[in-house]
């Protein structure tokens, strides 16, 4: 199945990339994980592109499978100061209900380690909710942990 697999940046000059792109996050809104939210608007959807194209150090990774964007990793590369080198936090994990169980969050996440490797970065970082198992059980299986001392995600929303 790997020679089946491929990945691919983001091209967001390609209506295709773009039009999965919203598709799976869409998708993952609505899944129980990305909280059963609502859709975005077509308004949402075009500031969403357009803020990830012009963000200078975001990058969008598909999955292919099959000739199929099967998945996609959204990551930001930012600095660690007390490291005195760049780190890549991984935002979005994706990967479409129809191919789930096949190991495609596994390859996303080792091409994301892979390419963070490649990038000399110091590490790569997430947040992973309390009650999502099975991402946890995977990003164990990679060698994430809880940092120490413990470190909370927290959050004030804004309106």
């Amino acid at each position: 199945m790997t020679t089946e697999v491929e990945f691919e940046f983001c091209d967001f000059n390609n209506p295709d990339h773009l039009v999965r792109l919203a598709e799976l996050i869409e998708h993952y809104m609505a899944d129980p994980m990305g909280g059963s939210l609502k859709p975005l608007t077509k308004i949402q959807q075009l500031h969403m592109v357009d803020g990830l194209n012009n963000h200078p150090k975001s990058f969008i990774l598909f999955l292919i499978y099959k000739n199929d964007v099967a998945g996609l990793a959204t990551c930001f590369e930012n600095f660690s100061t007390f490291q005195s080198k760049p780190y890549i936090n991984l935002h979005d994990i994706i990967v479409d209900s129809k191919y789930r169980g096949k190991g495609f969050g596994k390859m996303l996440m080792e091409e994301v380690i892979r390419i963070a490797e490649e990038r000399k970065c110091c590490k790569v970082t997430l947040e992973v909710r309390e009650d999502n198992y099975i991402a946890q059980t995977m990003y164990i299986d990679l060698g994430f942990a809880d940092s120490k001392p413990k470190m909370y995600f927290w959050t004030k929303n804004l309106n």
